[in-house]
């Protein structure tokens, strides 16, 4: 399955079969949703002894942002010895929300904390590119003591279901203490021994040259980064799991993401929450629809998109984007009418309230699933820097798991049956049409959809 796939350094890697971590599979756990995982979380830091690493695209500057700054300084008072690492994008900790006033963003919490709390909890800032539109930090993967918590969610009230509304994630535990010490290990030599990687608790300074060189030299690093372990096939009662990270079109990741979809003999199952496939995905979707295989997608409708602006408010520019992948949906759906209608193709809109879906992963066939933050999508394939983790499970040892967890996920999810479901350009608000028109005809929607 992974034959195909480029080396990474010389140590165990996702071009070896034999690589992988043994996890027991009742050490697995699928988690319920967005209250269940803020509890695990929030236990697991209180009990943490040794270590507490949290990597994450942001931690928020609201109620569960504080929540969870308060509960890492009160982990160190409990045991000063603890190792506290928080790590999240550099630029977005250094701006406040899309179409929201003008602010210093979420690393004046972070200031204001160490401030009134002391040292014990290293917040640092990790730069991808040089601009936050061209790439951001998007691993993901919380590490306390031998644990693994596993998200694409971020951390704030939404994410954490802690004002009423909240953002649909996947969430699993491994209780594994050579995934987590290999994830550890990531977290270490690639950012916190690189000097590129600034701490976030003190107030900003100008970058010099000394600065700008470790920049680059650290973007470079990136490109070749790759988590490395003593890989051992699994044994009775055990399931593989493959940690995987890529930068860059043609990384580790993507191609393990490739061939895992190519492999499919029966079912392939798609969540994503923008409907935007890098055209590789699309071209193997088309491909295994055309051998008769079953595809499933799972995305949000566009009510259900965290940029999605009810009518009622005041419209941003940003609000296109939910229309622009209903759009490419729309395409998508059309141009692959005969297999919905044969049931090749099943396609799920997932809409509950005024609530948002932020799921990704794939499924192959209930023997392999991958767990991830990317967002498959030409962001994602391209600009940012991802990671997930490949989870072989042949005897299917979890499948009762994650039969469950789509079960669950398909409760507020409707098939389309045809292209004709989705709602026409037509019906849009006036300014959304007209600023869709608008970028019909610069044709700066394609640029977009490679951007956003």
């Amino acid at each position: 399955m992974f034959r195909r796939l480029r080396a990474g350094r010389p140590a165990p890697s996702a071009a070896d079969p034999l690589a992988s971590i043994p996890v027991p599979a009742e050490a697995v756990a699928v988690l319920s949703g967005p209250a269940e995982f803020r509890t695990v979380l929030l236990e697991r830091i209180a009990r943490a002894r040794h270590r507490i690493i949290l990597v994450a695209l942001y931690l928020q500057d609201d109620l569960a942002g504080r929540e969870i700054m308060e509960a890492l300084y009160a982990a160190h008072r409990a045991n000063p010895s603890l190792e506290i690492q928080v790590l999240v994008d550099q630029h977005r900790a250094q701006r406040g929300l899309i179409g929201k006033a003008k602010s210093p963003g979420n690393a004046a919490m972070y200031r204001e904390c160490a401030a009134r709390f002391g040292k014990g909890v290293q917040v640092r800032g990790v730069a991808v590119r040089s601009r936050e539109l061209f790439g951001v930090l998007h691993l993901k993967g919380f590490i306390i003591d031998d644990t693994v918590l596993y998200s694409g969610a971020s951390l704030n009230e939404v994410y954490l279901a802690r004002k009423g509304r909240y953002r649909l994630d996947r969430y699993h535990l491994f209780e594994s203490a050579p995934l987590a010490a290999c994830m550890a290990d990531f977290v270490r030599s690639t950012f916190l021994r690189s000097p590129a990687v600034r701490s976030l608790g003190h107030p900003p300074h100008a970058a010099g040259e000394r600065q700008a060189s470790a920049m680059r030299a650290f973007r470079r690093a990136l490109r070749t980064a790759r988590y490395t372990f003593e890989g051992r096939q699994p044994g009775p009662g055990e399931v593989a799991v493959t940690p995987l990270c890529g930068l860059g079109a043609g990384n580790p990741l993507n191609d393990a993401l490739l061939a895992l979809m190519k492999s499919a003999r029966r079912r392939l199952v798609i969540y994503t929450p923008y409907f935007n496939l890098p055209r590789p995905v699309s071209r193997v979707v088309s491909h295994l629809l055309a051998l008769g295989r079953e595809v499933t997608i799972v995305v949000g409708d566009k009510t259900a998109n965290d940029f999605y602006i009810p009518p009622a408010e005041p419209f941003k520019t940003i609000g296109l984007l939910p229309y622009l992948y209903e759009g490419n949906l729309c395409r998508f759906a059309k141009a692959h009418q005969q297999a919905i209608a044969d049931g090749r193709l099943n396609v799920f809109l997932w809409r509950h309230g005024d609530n948002s879906f932020h799921l990704k992963g794939v499924f192959v066939d209930d023997e392999t699933a991958v767990v991830t933050g990317n967002n498959l999508n030409p962001r994602a394939w391209a600009l940012d820097l991802e990671n997930g983790l490949v989870i072989r499970d042949p005897e299917g040892l979890l499948k009762a798991k994650h039969e469950r967890e789509h079960a669950a996920i398909l409760e507020h999810a409707t098939r389309l049956a045809s292209f004709h479901d989705l709602e026409t350009p037509g019906a849009y608000p006036a300014q959304v049409r007209k600023a869709l028109r608008r970028m019909n005809r610069t044709r700066i929607d394609r640029l977009l959809n490679r951007l956003l």
